[in-house]
């Protein structure tokens, strides 16, 4: 199992609108990738800052929606993400999420 985690600065007032988008169009393009897993969203009080962590089955693919469909992503949050987001990976290597902890258990 491996992660993909998005930091971003928010605008100002734009929480709401990002939580709806994420909801409303990103998730659904997340769901018709290979070997996506799960979406986690998170908006630290106040709503400046977010985290998404997407969950993959493999690297390869993981990698391959960098590259291809993370990029049309950046552009539909683009009207509420001030900067540049950064991006981080990880193996998973603990989790108590049912479907996850098989997986990284094997």
């Amino acid at each position: 199992m491996f992660t993909r985690s998005v930091s971003v600065h928010l605008k100002p007032n734009t929480a709401t609108e990002f939580t709806r988008t994420i909801e409303n169009e990103i998730i659904p393009l997340l769901r018709k990738q290979k070997g996506f897993q799960n979406e986690i969203t998170l908006v630290a009080p106040g709503g400046l800052t977010a985290i998404g962590i997407s969950f993959w089955d493999q690297k390869e693919n993981a990698e391959a929606y960098g590259r291809t469909t993370y990029p049309e992503v950046q552009k539909v949050l683009a009207k509420v993400v001030e900067g540049t987001p950064q991006v981080q990976t990880y193996e998973v290597c603990n989790s108590t999420f049912p479907k996850v902890a098989a997986r990284a258990a094997a």
